[in-house]
């Protein structure tokens, strides 16, 4: 996995990110998602380094990564505080201006870096996600059901942990095999590293402090936002799993491309013929959706 990509460590202002890089051209940052690492984007970042200087980063408090200590109000772990590490991140590799594809909680990360950092990032790609505020605002039975980790680890300390830790196996297997992607998607070796990083006390605490965060200061954040009309000011495109919930439970919204419609002028996207973790399900129609929106037509190859 990610032949000729030099692995590094990279300090910011607030954390320790761990980075995979290769390519030329163009930055593009790839950020994953739960309970994922950057080993998510392992069959379509190689086939970007040919068009792309592309960057795979383990976000705060996941994979190797370091874990900044708390606070009460979990801002620490804010998508804002996340955001900043990887505006910082990506002045230290070089790059004024870039671009930024994230899946999941990584599509969390993505968007408030694009609203707080807009003269940084040029082209915003959200994978299966929409806005945390939407998602919370609208929060019913379906969303407490179907994804369980918003609620369950946003509860208070020390429940969450415990459970994540006694059971991560069974948490990485239901999330994997329970989003609507074939549990043969994930090789052995990609699923164990998944359950190493939930076996680690402090990556567990850091993982549901961003839990509690979205389900509270990345809320306030979205609500701020929208009460001065604040928007995503760089083209957006929003890509979705076909078999997954988002599909269904925004339709009388007009699907999740209606509702990104509210945050950016500039939005496209449709479904994706797969389960919630399509990128890993489908490397190559994810790696053709993303370069066909984040090139410009003269540098795309014919056919």
């Amino acid at each position: 996995m990610f032949e000729g990509f030099e692995i590094a460590e990279v300090d910011t202002d607030g954390a320790r990110i761990f980075i995979r890089r290769a390519g030329s051209g163009p930055g593009l940052l790839l950020l994953h998602g739960f309970p994922e690492t950057h080993l998510m984007w392992r069959d379509v970042a190689p086939k970007l380094i040919d068009r792309f200087s592309v960057v795979c980063a383990d976000l705060r408090g996941y994979g190797k990564s370091s874990c900044p200590p708390s606070s009460p109000d979990h801002a620490p772990y804010a998508k804002r505080a996340m955001a900043a590490d990887l505006a910082a991140l990506m002045t230290k590799l070089g790059f004024s201006r870039f671009m930024v594809a994230g899946h999941d909680r990584g599509g969390r990360v993505a968007y408030r870096l694009a609203l707080d950092h807009p003269g940084r990032v040029e082209k915003l790609a959200v994978l299966d996600i929409v806005p945390t505020a939407d998602a919370w605002d609208r929060a019913d039975a379906q969303l407490a059901l179907g994804y369980w980790p918003w609620s369950v680890l946003a509860q208070p300390e020390p429940l969450p942990e415990k459970i994540v830790a006694a059971a991560a196996d069974a948490i990485v297997d239901n999330a994997l095999g329970g989003w609507g992607s074939p549990p043969d998607v994930f090789p052995a070796a990609v699923r164990q590293a998944y359950v190493k990083a939930l076996h680690d006390p402090m990556h567990i605490h850091a993982i549901c402090e961003e839990y509690r965060a979205a389900a509270t200061l990345d809320r306030e954040h979205d609500h701020a936002d929208r009460s001065v009309a604040r928007r995503i000011a760089c083209p957006v495109l929003t890509l979705w799993s076909e078999h997954g919930a988002l599909a269904e439970w925004y339709a009388a919204e007009g699907g999740p491309l209606e509702l990104w419609r509210r945050w950016a002028d500039d939005v496209q996207g449709g479904a994706m013929p797969g389960g919630h973790f399509f990128p890993e399900e489908l490397p190559d129609e994810t790696t053709a959706k993303l370069s066909d929106f984040l090139l410009p037509p003269k540098a795309r190859r014919p056919g």
